[in-house]
């Protein structure tokens, strides 16, 4: 059994979503944490978890939302802050030029401070940010959550895990360069979170197509491997991890 704790579920990538947690059902994949990035995505996945009792809806507000962002946007976590396990996805993006730090950081801490109002769990994005993310969530020492997608070094590992954060590792994992799998090896169980990054970062060896939660069984597969561990023992291990940050 294990828990894909990062997916999203949109009519637009999934008019078959029923369809798509059946798939992860069948595999194991019995939790699945939605996680909304603008208004449009966040009302679709309160939808869902009303609709499917193993979809467990998080909301935010990703950097990418700030040029449609409304100020009173931000209320709809508050309005849903019984309904909600987490929020997310929120965090920081510079990849791209035009970014606005200041902006992001400002929309980053109005969430944060949410989470920190109402004990909830985040979910961080942090691309070409890291020292701002981490900046940034410093200022929030009684947050813990989520970094979604991690791909950093060893040393960025180790100031996370030491903050209280757990790694979301996904296909990204499985690709034949990735250097992250030496990552894993040498950070503490208790830290590793499974995830996929749906519909995005589908692994081997089906990279290339739309991800699903079902591809979570790839993910487990692979790090089991690296790690030496029997699927069953991952599966204690990524369980224990989900039920310490989440309330699921």
């Amino acid at each position: 059994m294990f828990t894909d704790t990062h997916c999203h579920l949109s009519k637009e990538d999934y008019p078959n979503v029923e369809t798509i947690i059946k798939n992860a059902q069948l595999l194991g994949i019995n939790k699945m944490i939605a996680n909304g990035s603008d208004m449009e995505s966040n009302l679709e996945t309160i939808e869902l978890s009303k609709k499917y009792s193993n979809v467990f809806p998080a909301l935010g507000f990703h950097p990418d939302s700030l040029t449609d962002l409304k100020k009173e946007d931000i209320k709809i976590i508050e309005k849903n802050k019984d309904l909600i396990v987490a929020i997310g996805e929120i965090g920081l993006d510079y990849h791209y030029e035009g970014y606005n730090s200041k902006a992001q950081i400002e929309l980053f801490e109005t969430q944060l401070k949410l989470a920190e109002k109402y004990n909830l769990p985040v979910i961080v994005h942090s691309r070409d940010a890291t020292q701002d993310t981490i900046d940034t969530l410093k200022i929030y020492p009684k947050i813990k959550g989520s970094i979604h997608c991690f791909t950093g070094s060893l040393e960025t590992a180790n100031i996370y895990i030491k903050m209280g954060y757990k790694l979301g590792f996904g296909g990204v994992t499985t690709f034949k360069n990735a250097k992250i799998k030496e990552v894993i090896k040498k950070i503490p169980y208790d830290a590793i979170l499974l995830e996929t990054d749906s519909p995005y970062l589908s692994p081997e060896p089906v990279r290339g197509t739309k991800n699903e939660p079902a591809n979570i069984s790839f993910i487990a597969e692979f790090i089991a491997r690296e790690l030496d561990l029997d699927i069953e023992e991952l599966s204690k291990i990524t369980e224990k991890n989900v039920h310490d940050l989440f309330d699921i």
